[in-house]
This record gives C-alpha cells, structure tokens and sequence, in this order.
C-alpha cells in the first residue's frame, strides 16, 4: 500500500518520473562543468551577472568555459584536493536536491562513478500496458 501510495504521490503530485537512490560518494564531479538553468540555459555573461544580483548561490560560480549548450559553470567551494564541498552542511537547496531528472532532460548525465541512480518510477511495461489502454479506447 504504502508503494503505491508514495509511486502516485511521486507521479501525479510531484511530477517525476524518476527515483532518486544511492548517496554521494565525494567525488566531487557534480560541482563541476555545470550548466546553470533560469528559464533557459545561461548563454551570457551577462545574463549571469543579473543571475547572481538575484540568488546568491550563483555567486559561488564561475564560468569556465561556453559550449554549444551554453556557459559552463564550476563550483568555487569544491575543495581540490579532496573533493568535498568546503560549505557542506550549509550548501544551497540545489546542491541538496541533486541529482534531479531535469538533468536527462536537458540532456546531461550522471558522472560516471557517481553514487546516485535516477530509477523510473513507471517500468516501461507499465508505461507500455497504459499506452495500449488509451489506444484501445479509441
């Protein structure tokens, strides 16, 4: 009961589609080559600079480089050496909340030896079998 209570909640309350598992394991890859979203992916400098006068997380950004995607950020409060986030227990909500599926949508991935998992809510036979319905209903 409880399963099918927390798949609805997450589908049709919370809209995802997918379940984040696992746990960080320090390595450091999300907080860097970051693209920044805010209605789109940050093109500009100067659309950046407006960014940070809005949220002060952003402040802790910097642009390393621009792609085909847009500018590419990376996280000044990652610690080289050891790769852990110098501001940990009082990093922003966005750093909590990571990794979120809007990364696929956008295109990105998970690094590769990353601890989390974005699990499907739905398997795609269930998808599949609600598909088959709606065109049978026709």
């Amino acid at each position: 009961m409880f399963k099918t209570l927390k798949k609805w909640f997450y589908l049709y309350i919370l809209r995802r589609k997918y379940y984040r598992v696992g746990s960080c394991n320090a390595c450091g890859k999300c907080c860097q080559k970051i693209y920044v979203k805010h209605r789109h992916v940050i093109q500009t400098e100067e659309e950046f600079e407006q960014l940070k006068s809005m949220h002060d997380f952003y402040t802790y950004l910097k642009v390393v480089d621009k792609d085909e995607t847009g500018l590419v950020f990376e996280c000044e409060n990652l610690d080289k050496e050891t790769h852990k986030c110098k501001i940990h227990k009082k990093r922003p909500g966005i750093c909590r909340r990571y990794p979120q599926e809007e990364l696929f949508t956008m295109g990105g991935s998970l690094a590769q030896h990353c601890g989390y998992k974005l699990v499907p809510i739905e398997s795609f036979e269930e998808v599949f079998e609600k598909v088959q319905k709606k065109s049978e209903r026709k």
